[in-house]
């Protein structure tokens, strides 16, 4: 429990005399008296181990934590297997710097090329990066990929997450380009909408599967309208959802992007997470980011090497596609993990098991009295119900119940059914529900 010295007194003496100077004070001279503070920091003394340990203890007291969690929104409380967090655990992985001496660092480019091989087998495209920031950051990047001279409107379904047209629109402000809304219709893209803003200036169309709302879009036609007109087309897509829905190459789309949380990642108040992005054979050299690739050493031997580089930090500013300059290699890494473990088979069960659920969960809910869902289109895990009073009202009776609830939206409440929640779980939560919508 003793504290801390980085060095003695003698380590400072030393170094003092080292460089001419009496005190510590000395270093400082140069600068006007009126910029320093001219007494010790009012911070307070320090703790203790254990001392240390009891006070984070206190403040994590002041946490909620929920048995039960039916809120979703892009943020999703699927089961972690501990094996996942085990392996990506490792020391060689926890540890690993950027990849930039490949024969160094053949594990980790081998990890990152394996992420990118599954994220393509998953949305079918022909490469992947090695990650970005988060599923915004990849849906902004590939609206980037895709304007050209002539063509810099961004087409964005006004279905999509608030949050991510946010940041494309933070993208194309940054960039002088313009973003335009797709208007929804019954929950999902308005296609006669799309058809009359699909002008000669559009660069490409990003749809969001399943959508804000939980709806599942059809994307195969609106992305058939799309290329029609010239325009590129940009899944942003549930990872989760792909072991179910038909995959970006079979609705023709040009970039698959989204956010790996679903796979291994916790909630943990939003993040960190990791974006992922994979595009077709025509687009692969505009990809932003890191890309492993695979080849041959001098002994003809398999290796792995960073290529393709589209950032300014390796190539001619101007011939750049992106100034992204790093990724999420550790939360791209423990997704790949979960995905090695549970396996197509795995993926699928747990996919099935949201659907079937979720399902379920919202017949529960519509023999309540005066709640009915909001949309009457297909959806995933994830939907909206019309209630006959505030959606607060619910929000606070099941947090009494130690349950997180749906996100409160305008017209209801957006809920949110992962493979964990049991049938009996959903149930109470239903009569719950029920008795506040009696009252």
């Amino acid at each position: 429990m003793s504290h801390y010295h980085p060095h003695t007194a003698a380590d400072t003496g030393a170094m003092l005399a080292a460089l001419g100077l009496s005190t510590p004070e000395a270093l400082f001279d140069n600068l006007p008296e009126g910029v320093r503070l001219g007494r010790p920091l009012a911070l307070p003394e320090g703790l203790s181990q254990m001392e240390t340990l009891a006070e984070m203890e206190q403040l994590a007291n002041q946490n909620t934590r929920y048995r039960l969690t039916l809120r979703g929104a892009g943020c999703y409380d699927h089961f972690i297997p501990p094996l996942v967090s085990q392996i990506a655990g490792k020391e060689e992985f926890v540890t690993a710097y950027t990849p930039y001496q490949a024969e160094m660092s053949q594990g980790i480019l081998q990890a990152i090329f394996e992420y990118q091989t599954l994220i393509c087998e998953l949305t079918g495209m022909a490469a992947s990066n090695a990650g970005v920031y988060d599923g915004a950051t990849a849906a902004a990047e590939s609206a980037v990929m895709c304007r050209e001279r002539g063509r810099t409107v961004t087409l964005v379904s006004a279905a999509a997450h608030p949050d991510t047209i946010a940041v494309m629109r933070t993208y194309a402000y940054g960039t002088g380009d313009e973003v335009r809304l797709v208007p929804a219709k019954d929950g999902v893209t308005d296609a006669a909408a799309l058809t009359a803003l699909l002008t000669p200036d559009v660069a490409c169309l990003y749809v969001q599967q399943p959508n804000f709302y939980g709806q599942v879009e059809d994307t195969a036609a609106l992305f058939a309208a799309a290329k029609a007109a010239g325009v590129r087309c940009v899944l942003g897509a549930n990872p989760m959802t792909l072991a179910l829905l038909p995959a970006g190459n079979e609705v023709n789309a040009d970039i698959v992007c989204g956010d790996v949380q679903p796979f291994g990642l916790p909630m943990a108040y939003g993040g960190p997470s990791a974006g992922y992005m994979a595009a077709s054979a025509a687009m692969v050299r505009r990809l932003p980011g890191r890309i492993v690739g695979q080849t041959t050493d001098a002994q003809g031997r398999r290796a792995f090497v960073l290529t393709l580089q589209a950032r300014e930090q390796h190539i001619r500013r101007e011939k750049a596609s992106s100034n992204i300059c790093s990724n999420q290699a550790h939360c791209a890494l423990t997704a790949s993990v979960y995905l090695t473990y549970l396996g197509p088979t795995g993926l699928t069960a747990v996919a099935e098991r949201c659907l079937t659920h979720a399902h379920a969960f919202a017949d529960m809910l519509c023999k309540i009295p005066n709640v009915s869902l909001a949309h009457g289109g297909p959806f995933f895990h994830e939907f909206v119900t019309r209630l006959p009073m505030p959606p607060q009202a619910v929000e606070a009776a099941l947090e009494a119940h130690g349950i997180l609830s749906g996100l409160p939206v305008a017209g209801g409440m957006l809920w949110c059914v992962t493979e964990k929640p049991t049938l009996a779980q959903l149930k109470l939560v239903a009569e719950i529900v029920g008795e506040v919508c009696a009252k």
